[in-house]
């Protein structure tokens, strides 16, 4: 353990305003647990509301002045936090496995995908533009301007630890905005890394605070419900998201909204289906399945169900399972003992509705929160493991006979945030995708994040973009402004 120890050992474990740590205003903290141990990995503060006070406080006294800040400055900053966060990749990589538990290989890919919102945003903030044209009517001329919001509130995921940080961050500060985050109690030390890495990049006192909490409406309700806040942004369930939605009312605040997800993975029976394989193991499979753009419902035609099921159940049954932290490991522990339980009883109510376990199917023996990698066929359709959100590395695969029937099924949910088609038809790639209820559709592949691109659903999934060019709009207001001819 002397790595591990040396890392935590570097790591701030106190609430991160001004540019540097704190203890919390009530002098609490909270522990952060390896979920493939349970054991205690460090003891962060506990923000309480004098403290989120103190964040916001802090983000005003210093919001006109960091808008004022030149693009190429702020650019500059970021690129500067890219360059670091890759530097100490591996720091993060590790650190990252262990408060949430992915195997180490994932935890470098979220590392690379994450860090380039940085790079991607340093990019985006000499860009910001307005426009200047001409009246129709003839009668004057029109200024179109581009403005920061003002301070916002971050609120983070466990899953994606950095990615879901940067991804907010990177946007915000290119636009001009100061940013309040507030992590997820199981992970929070990632994000504390890199608030410490933001200040040695340059990034002036005030402009960035982090505040770790075991209580969250306890420092998210103050700050929402201040005047001065203009903007949350939040990843994470639907449930949640609907209840932040109706408490930034009472302020008009401006909303960022990425919930859960739904993925139907449509295998059609003019597809590869090896490479349709390929995809529903990067789909399902990434992140142990913890991730809301996860292939939560593999919907097969009927006449390749049995090829493609078979070939997935011998993929998915030779999957490594252990600490992520351990050479070869593929599936890591799941965050919480509460987050298996709810995976089993999944499994469970499927198999008693009748699905059939093809491999796994149960929680793994021993300490930590380990689940087996499992696939279930003949899923009935009214199971609930259909309706929710797994969550876990589990594949349920349902079948269809036509187009249409794919389709449906596939829009049969009040979730639209991701879906994946694997067909070799270019004509049904693009009827299909229109078709289906998504923000994203990834089409005969299985990973379609990508920093260049916006991430964002529709229905129950969330409101706004994130990442692409659009993604700097959500933390911009528009000014216009009439001009005599």
């Amino acid at each position: 353990m002397s790595n591990f120890d040396a890392l935590l050992s570097s790591v701030p474990t106190g609430l991160w305003i001004d540019g540097g740590q704190s203890d919390a205003a009530g002098g609490g903290e909270f522990d952060v647990h390896d979920p493939a141990t349970g054991d205690v990995l460090a003891s962060v503060a506990d923000a309480t509301e004098p403290d989120a006070v103190r964040a916001l406080d802090s983000a005003c006294r210093v919001q006109r002045e960091w808008a004022a800040t030149a693009p190429r400055q702020r650019a500059e900053i970021l690129r500067a936090a890219w360059q670091l966060v890759t530097d100490r990749a591996e720091d993060f990589a590790l650190l990252m496995t262990l408060e949430m538990g992915k195997a180490l290989p994932e935890s470098r890919g979220e590392v690379a995908y994450g860090a380039e919102f940085l790079r991607w945003f340093s990019e985006e903030a000499p860009r910001i533009q307005g426009r200047y044209t001409t009246a129709p009517s003839g009668n004057g001329r029109i200024l179109v301007t581009k403005a920061p919001v003002g301070p916002c509130l971050a609120i983070t995921p466990w899953n994606f630890p950095l990615a879901m940080g940067t991804r907010k961050i990177g946007p915000a500060l290119a636009a001009g905005c100061t940013m309040i985050v507030k992590p997820a109690e199981a992970t929070p030390l990632t994000m504390l890394l890199l608030a410490q890495v933001f200040t040695e990049a340059g990034l002036p006192d005030g402009v960035l605070s982090v505040l770790p909490t075991s209580s969250p409406a306890e420092v998210s309700g103050p700050l929402m419900s201040d005047p001065r806040l203009r903007k949350v942004t939040f990843t994470g369930s639907t449930a949640v998201g609907r209840k932040l939605i109706e408490q930034s009312a009472s302020q008009v605040l401006r909303v960022s909204m990425e919930l859960g997800g739904n993925a139907p993975f449509i295998v059609f029976d003019d597809a590869d289906v090896d490479a349709a394989v390929d995809g529903a193991m990067a789909a399902k499979m990434r992140n142990g399945g913890e991730a809301c753009t996860a292939a939560n419902r593999l919907i097969v035609a009927n006449s390749v169900r049995e090829e493609f099921t078979s070939k997935l159940t011998e993929r998915i049954a030779a999957m490594r399972v252990g600490p992520g932290y351990e050479e070869g490991t593929q599936i890591g522990p799941l965050i919480t003992q509460k987050q298996r339980s709810s995976v089993a009883e999944l499994v469970e109510e499927a198999v008693a509705s009748g699905a059939r376990v093809r491999t796994g199917g149960a929680p793994v023996d021993g300490p930590g929160w380990f689940y087996q990698p499992t696939v279930l066929d003949d899923v009935p359709v009214e199971s609930r493991i259909v309706a929710e959100e797994i969550f876990g590395p589990v594949a349920a695969i349902t079948g269809f006979d036509t187009e249409d029937e794919a389709i449906a099924a596939a829009n049969a949910t009040e979730f639209g945030l991701a879906a994946y088609i694997y067909t070799q038809s270019l004509d049904r790639s693009l009827r299909v995708a229109d078709a289906l209820e998504s923000g994203m559709v990834g089409v005969n592949r299985g990973v379609i994040s990508d920093p260049a691109a916006p991430f964002g659903g529709v229905k129950q999934s969330g409101l706004g973009s994130e990442g692409g060019t659009e993604g700097i709009e959500e933390y911009l207001e528009t000014k216009y402004i009439a001009l005599e001819s």
